[in-house]
């Protein structure tokens, strides 16, 4: 079935929109001063809440002390900070003077700092105090960084450290930005590749700004009287989408939390914010619709949209969430290649246990591994073209030319497209999981695992909970003569915990006398997951 869901109108309309010269930081930034929302709340965070020309003044204070520090255009900045105004600033700040922002997670551990660090060549890093003696020990053998701002401290000691409050304080707060055009990169972000390395996926100045008139204001109708709250943490691509993109292109609040997602932080911030948008993944969703601490009266008081993104969502949340707080969650698909979350549910358009519709300006195929379309009905490898497509990857020629196929992005996700235009998820084409709204590679954890002297074969898999939702599980093949027993897997998930970002670490340990293997002695993960099947 040849559909082609790309309205030019919608898309020329968007690229039309912005200039060949373009430096993203004038429309996010700069543009709400002289459209008078100077006096109107952009953020809220832990520490406070900041206008709109607070907003400004601190994005040029950044970008001023980024130059001072010999920061130059096309330089990479790399983030390692945790969600709030100092982020915010320093992300603008660079794009402002034509550097280049490398946020990344918080959650990482040392040596996938050190991988970023070496590959990205960044000569500055701005590091959260508290995250600063995880990225202690790579900091000393970089061979291109020369700064590492530390932001949330008055004064801070040793080699190329620098205290990012104390040195913003004294710089100037007027900053005209860098000249760019449309096609200069906006910002990386590094995304989880089957090997287990990330792949730092390359984005230009007019992304984010299709991304969030497509999606934001077109299809969900986000509005400058949204208050707007993501779950998701800004050094992901969805976190980027909703918490900045949407909210810095209409002109609207978004409020920013360091803490962690529990039930409990969030109970208390929706409370006390009040947002009209919640955005969060499916996880989070049923962690929340299961917990009676949430009083719907005070949780849907002024929520009038929930967006869904990062993993499909089980239509059984989805049904229990709008019985409960009498809000509809919109979910979708997006990807950190194209930015945008290029299928979704919309208002007027919901379908439960589906990922929606394309959004208009965005094409979507589904192809066989010929390449050739597939019926309506029929399982086909997700394909999509929008204009927020990222440039490829950094330094990686091989992952680009398997990716990105002229105008096209292979997604890698399988799904399957009814008679009434709605897409169903189906799996995925690799062996990548996909867990609590992050991708995750097996091989990295079964090469951690395998690490261990207990160990002889391991694989893992993503398998749905009573919920629906991916937990993840490891088969375990142990060395002769060793025992399995339940402290040897308390023991194991301790050593991954040590060696693996928390998310990575599979909720059960499951030890098995064999795997199921191919001919060719690969590991047969599908039979691994359909064993594992709740009921």
């Amino acid at each position: 079935m040849a559909v082609d869901w790309l309205s030019p109108t919608v898309a020329e309309e968007v690229r039309s929109a912005i200039p060949r010269n373009y430096n993203a930081a004038t429309h996010f930034i700069d543009r709400h001063l002289r459209e008078g929302r100077g006096e109107k709340i952009a953020i809220i965070d832990d520490r406070g809440s900041y206008s709109f020309a607070q907003l400004v003044h601190r994005v040029n204070r950044a970008g001023n002390l980024l130059r001072s520090l010999g920061i130059a255009r096309e330089q990479r900045v790399m983030l390692c900070v945790a969600d709030g105004i100092d982020f915010v600033a320093l992300f603008w700040g660079a794009v402002k003077i034509g550097a280049v922002p490398v946020p990344v997670s918080t959650l990482l551990k040392p040596a996938d700092y050190d991988f970023i660090l070496r590959d990205s060549r960044a000569p500055l890093l701005a590091v959260s105090a508290p995250l600063l003696d995880t990225l202690r020990p790579v900091l000393n053998d970089q061979p291109d960084l020369q700064t590492v701002l530390v932001c949330g401290v008055p004064d801070v000691r040793g080699p190329r450290l620098r205290a990012f409050d104390a040195l913003l304080d004294s710089a100037d707060e007027r900053l005209e930005p860098v000249p760019t055009v449309a096609d200069d990169t906006l910002y990386w972000l590094y995304t989880s590749g089957t090997t287990g390395k990330p792949k730092g996926a390359v984005h230009r100045q007019d992304d984010m700004q299709h991304a969030a008139e497509l999606h934001g204001r077109k299809a969900l109708g986000i509005n400058e009287s949204d208050v707007i709250f993501c779950a998701s943490k800004l050094p992901f691509s969805y976190g980027l989408l909703c918490a900045q993109a949407f909210p810095l292109h209409v002109g609207a609040t978004t409020v920013l939390t360091a803490e962690r997602p529990t039930p409990e932080a969030l109970a208390l911030l929706i409370e006390r914010h009040r947002p009209t948008v919640f955005c969060a993944v499916p996880t989070l969703f049923g962690r929340i619709v299961a917990d009676l601490q949430f009083d719907p009266l005070k949780v849907g008081s002024r929520l009038r949209l929930c967006v869904s993104a990062g993993e499909p969502l089980p239509e059984a949340i989805s049904r229990a969430w709008a019985e409960r707080f009498g809000v509809e969650i919109f979910d979708g698909i997006g990807a950190t290649e194209v930015l945008i979350i290029f299928i979704s549910n919309r208002p007027g358009e919901l379908r439960y246990g589906t990922s929606g519709k394309p959004v208009p300006g965005c094409a979507v195929r589904l192809v066989d591994s010929q390449g050739v379309e597939v019926s309506a009905g029929e399982v086909g490898d997700l394909w999509v073209s929008t204009p927020s497509n990222g440039a490829g990857y950094w330094n990686n020629r091989t992952a680009s030319t398997r990716a990105f196929v002229g105008a096209w992005f292979r997604t890698g996700d399988k799904y399957w497209c009814d008679g009434d235009g709605y897409y169903h998820y189906a799996g995925r084409s690799d062996d990548m999981l996909r867990a609590y709204g992050m991708w995750i590679s097996p091989f990295e954890i079964e090469s951690a695992l395998l690490a261990h002297p207990d160990v002889l074969q391991a694989a893992v898999v993503a398998v749905p909970d009573l919920q629906g939702l991916p937990r993840l599980r490891a088969f375990v093949i142990l060395r002769p003569g060793v025992e399995g027993r339940p402290e040897l897997a308390e023991q194991l998930k301790s050593w991954l915990r040590e060696r693996l970002a928390h998310f990575k670490c599979p909720h059960q340990i499951e030890f098995r006398s064999e795997l199921p293997m191919t001919s060719t002695g690969k590991i047969q993960r599908f039979k691994l997951r359909e064993e594992a099947q709740p009921g």
